[in-house]
């Protein structure tokens, strides 16, 4: 089994639902992922959205953990595989696999995207394309990153006011301890 375009299609209805201010930014990726759910392949000339998912983990301290990232750190973030069975199942494999940490959870109503961001075509590697980014938001002790990941530079727990995206910032903060 993998991720199906029908699983894009509930995630991006719940985010809408709960977020309705960000429904004209997402509409038109809510719409091929629908279509492409219907009609069970693209027919957008490979046109449509590339969907991404992402984890944020935050420690006790409030720190996100970001992973290498050519000149600095960034957020753990992976295109589904075949192999995955959802879009949180694919953030937690990308972590396993980057990091070694396994040992993450969610905070009791928050297992569904806290953030769904939008990036323009140029302004990410996959090419003319718009990149959404279905992020989760996880909790996890600071010693469930391998020490040998820390120590060479492969991973770092980031201060949450040092996290360069603003909105992902905003919605940690408000999920953590409810401002927004």
């Amino acid at each position: 089994m993998s991720v199906r375009d029908d699983q894009i299609v509930r995630e991006l209805s719940h985010y809408l639902h709960e977020h309705p201010a960000d429904r004209m930014a997402l509409l038109p990726v809510y719409d091929a992922a629908r279509d492409h759910a219907q009609r069970r392949a693209c027919t957008h000339d490979r046109r449509c959205p590339v969907v991404v998912t992402g984890a944020v983990v935050v420690d006790e301290r409030n720190r996100v953990l970001c992973l290498r990232h050519e000149e600095g750190y960034a957020l753990a973030e992976a295109e589904p595989e075949d192999a995955d069975d959802s879009l949180s199942e694919a953030a937690l494999r990308l972590l396993a696999e980057e990091v070694g940490i396994r040992d993450v959870w969610t905070q009791p109503g928050a297992e569904r995207p806290f953030l769904v961001d939008v990036t323009r075509p140029g302004q990410h590697r996959y090419g003319p394309r718009l990149r959404v980014g279905i992020r989760y938001l996880f909790r996890a002790h600071s010693g469930a990153v391998l020490p040998s990941m820390l120590d060479t530079g492969a991973a770092a727990w980031v201060p949450l006011t040092e996290i360069g995206i603003p909105s992902v910032r905003s919605h940690v903060e408000h999920h953590l301890i409810g401002t927004r």
